[in-house]
């Protein structure tokens, strides 16, 4: 389906990718924890809200 060349060139983007990914995040570590606190919990309500959606569609829907 996809060449050799193909499949190298997607590997290597998303390696570095990653990279720039983890050095951007880093770089803004402080000014993640200053402007974002809080944000986990935001998260963790998110998800027990939607794992709540599928609890409920799997118990209410036949």
């Amino acid at each position: 389906m996809f060449s050799q060349g193909q499949l190298l060139f997607a590997g290597g983007f998303v390696i570095a990718f990653i990279i720039i990914m983890i050095f951007s995040y880093r770089k803004d570590l402080r000014l993640h924890r200053k402007y974002y606190k809080g944000s986990l919990f935001i998260l963790a309500g998110f998800i027990v809200f939607v794992g709540l959606l599928f609890v409920l569609k799997k118990y209410l829907h036949p």
